[in-house]
């Protein structure tokens, strides 16, 4: 106990001083470019790729992409590409000044479009808003995934949160706001989501000061909070088309929703499905991400619903050991006959030669991992 206090006593006085853990390190290349936004491949484990078909990783458009590769042994990319995945992920940047007019239409009908034809008809998982901008994706072009996994992806948008009451409120001038910043700053969605939970920094510090004398949990810890303090602008038009017609119009379930004038009706949505929610989750209330399971047409389908709120529960420890397994077997259940590695047998299976051929020529270069990955600001 001496030692555990002398040593928690001594991290909390170097906290300040102490190296922030490199965060994103799974190595990855960039296969494909366009505007802001970059996709990247994660190098297969040495004994190869062991599934034919590809994962794609689409995170929220307001958070940096290395939430799925926090750091060695907290990474949800680390562990997939270990059990044998092909594991894609988009990067979505950080938007300039020009991007302000970029809309829901171009995010989801051009850019993830391309991200999902780059991957070649994939298993896709969304995460919070990636999630729901992959369920508009999969309405429009149900046959272009393998299937979806939808994380704490909001669908029903009238809902009890708070989000949703003051997203809703009349005085919101949301134009207004987009208008005068062009990019809607992430410090004014940061703030809203502090408010959901006023007690929050109080409550990690007491955490903090608790587990102090583990330096992995410290380091862990720290990277958690470089990425939530890593945020991004949220571009204008999208952020329009966000508010007025998924939070005031709930389109997706009145069916209003649509993406360069085609509907996005979730009923379309067949392939096999797994909605993940979270008991705990103050920012995307459960049965919000839950209704999407009421809405598609999938026969194969499964609700996991685990306690833990809407950022630990997918990036901690247990989820390790829990979810991530889990998401995986669920994934292989759905591959087939598994791929033969070139690497192990010195040639492809035929069905790796076709899901090769299907793609458009690749032109990898390293990404950079130093920080986000992104262009801009890191």
């Amino acid at each position: 106990m001496k030692d555990e206090l002398r040593r928690r006593l001594w991290n909390l006085a170097t906290l300040v001083a102490r190296p922030r853990p490199p965060v994103g390190t799974t190595p990855a290349d960039v296969v494909h470019e366009e505007r802001t936004m970059r996709v990247l491949r994660y190098r297969p484990r040495a004994g190869g790729v062991a599934f034919r078909t590809p994962v794609l990783l689409v995170p929220s458009l307001i958070n940096r992409h290395y939430v799925l590769d926090l750091v060695p042994g907290k990474s949800f990319a680390e562990h997939l590409v270990a059990q044998g995945h092909d594991v894609y992920a988009i990067d979505w940047g950080t938007p300039n000044d020009e991007d302000r007019h970029l809309d829901l239409d171009t995010i989801v009908g051009t850019l993830l479009d391309r991200a999902v034809r780059r991957a070649g008809r994939p298993h896709v998982l969304g995460y919070c808003l990636g999630g729901t901008l992959a369920a508009v994706h999969a309405a429009v072009h149900p046959d272009r995934i393998a299937s979806l996994c939808a994380v704490a992806a909001p669908v029903r948008f009238h809902d009890d949160g708070l989000l949703s009451a003051w997203t809703r409120t009349p005085g919101f001038d949301v134009r207004t706001l987009a208008e005068a910043t062009g990019n809607v700053p992430w410090q004014i969605m940061q703030s809203a989501f502090h408010l959901l939970r006023p007690t929050l920094s109080l409550s990690k510090a007491v955490h903090l000061v608790d587990r102090a004398w583990d330096d992995n949990y410290l380091d862990g810890f720290l990277a958690l909070e470089t990425w939530g303090n890593d945020n991004v602008a949220f571009p204008g038009a999208a952020y329009v088309d966000y508010v007025e017609r998924l939070w005031r119009a709930d389109g997706l379930v009145h069916g209003t929703f649509t993406l360069a004038g085609r509907r996005a009706d979730l009923a379309a949505i067949r392939c096999p499905l797994v909605a993940v929610t979270f008991e705990h989750d103050q920012i995307v209330p459960w049965r919000s991400a839950a209704e999407l399971l009421e809405r598609v047409s999938s026969s194969d389908r499964e609700h996991i619903h685990l306690q833990g709120g809407h950022v630990g529960a997918m990036v901690s420890r247990a989820a390790s050991k829990t979810l991530w397994p889990r998401l995986s077997a669920w994934w292989a259940a759905r591959d087939g006959a598994p791929a033969v590695s070139a690497k192990r047998s010195g040639r492809a299976s035929p069905a790796s030669r076709a899901s090769r051929a299907s793609r458009p020529p690749p032109a990898p270069r390293p990404a950079d991992r130093a920080g986000s990955g992104s262009r801009g600001r890191d």
